[in-house]
């Protein structure tokens, strides 16, 4: 019996009719390949498994079950603490730690934790590095920012120099930063702005130039800003203000000018205001004496003029207050007569 064309079924195998792989000497030939093929496709699904999604049907119409991969579920932190160890590591070497005053278990095959200076967390993650006042030098390596779990990086009281790498601003879980009395150098870097959990930020008594990053006013939890003793020019962002849990913000030592931000009266948690030893000028807004909690406010030494503001008697916490070697005139408040530390002697007004 014939069999007419319009009776076969078309196949993603079959080729074209009279292309060169429709004869029969030619699919002879693709057999031993085709049952190659099949046997590593065969292998290929044993491995993964049963090769189909769960519930898929086999050629006998039973479900199949998928067979989970298993993984140590310490996998991620240990290739993660293998992470860490090589950003210390790059540190070690970057810093002169064959230098450094202690760097005990520093490149041992100890646990992290062992080193000197490092605490880790559960998973064995480097969540805090102290290395204060350890004769570290040199350049701080961009690569601390791969310490994904640090909280606390205490640098203070060492040699390094260079700038500030921008790539701290990458480290999600930072909340505290001292890298103080260094010889850092450059600018502040504008992307620690990002550190969102950031309380205290202290980078003073080094070399930074340059101008107060106003991104810093999007830290909404720090506490502490200290940025003394630097060569930090330009006005003192009126964004600054912005900071609503702040409580010491000393900017002394730079050479700050213009005039003082009245926005500095909205940091109504503010305890300690050092403005000190830089080129501001105009007057002393009143708009201070709102910061009911203010311990210390310390403005001698640049180039304030006019009266002192009688609002500055309201300030009902205040213990210490500098205003000398200003262009001030008139007389003080007679409420500051109770401010127990005072350079009022050196003014030359009279009490009011």
């Amino acid at each position: 019996m014939s069999i007419s064309a319009s009776e076969v079924r078309p196949s993603a195998v079959t080729s074209k009719q009279g292309s060169p792989g429709s004869s029969p000497d030619a699919l002879a030939r693709r057999v031993p390949v085709l049952l190659l093929l099949a046997a590593l496709l065969t292998a290929t699904l044993a491995a993964c498994g049963s090769g189909e999604p769960p519930g898929s049907p086999t050629v006998d119409g039973s479900a199949t079950t998928a067979t989970p991969t298993l993984v140590p579920a310490d996998a991620p932190d240990r290739a993660s603490a293998e992470t860490d160890r090589d950003a210390l590591v790059v540190l070690y070497n970057a810093a002169d730690g064959l230098g450094w005053t202690d760097n005990e278990n520093w490149l041992s095959d100890e646990p992290l934790s062992e080193w000197y200076g490092v605490i880790t967390d559960d998973s064995g993650r480097v969540s805090e590095l102290n290395l204060d006042s350890n004769q570290l030098s040199g350049e701080i390596p961009a690569e601390l920012a791969q310490l994904s779990h640090l909280a606390a990086l205490y640098l203070t009281d060492n040699e390094l120099k260079g700038a500030i790498p921008a790539e701290l601003a990458q480290l999600p879980s930072l909340d505290w930063l001292e890298l103080a009395s260094n010889n850092l150098s450059g600018e502040i870097p504008a992307e620690l702005g990002n550190l969102s959990n950031l309380a205290g930020l202290f980078l003073g008594d080094n070399e930074l130039s340059g101008e107060i990053p106003p991104e810093l006013a999007q830290l909404a939890n720090l506490e502490w800003l200290e940025l003394w003793s630097n060569w930090l020019s330009g006005e003192i962002p009126a964004e600054l203000g912005q900071l609503s849990y702040l409580e010491w913000l000393w900017l002394d030592g730079n050479e700050l000018s213009g005039e003082i931000p009245p926005e500095l009266a909205q940091l109504a948690n503010l305890r300690s205001l050092d403005l000190s030893y830089n080129n501001l000028s105009g007057e002393i807004p009143p708009d201070l004496g709102q910061l009911s909690n203010l311990e210390t406010l310390l403005l001698a030494a640049n180039q304030l003029s006019g009266e002192v503001p009688p609002e500055l008697g309201n300030l009902p916490n205040l213990e210490e207050m500098d205003l000398a070697d200003n262009e001030l005139s008139g007389c003080l408040p007679d409420a500051l007569r109770d401010v127990a530390e005072n350079d009022f002697d050196e003014l030359g007004l009279p009490f009011c």
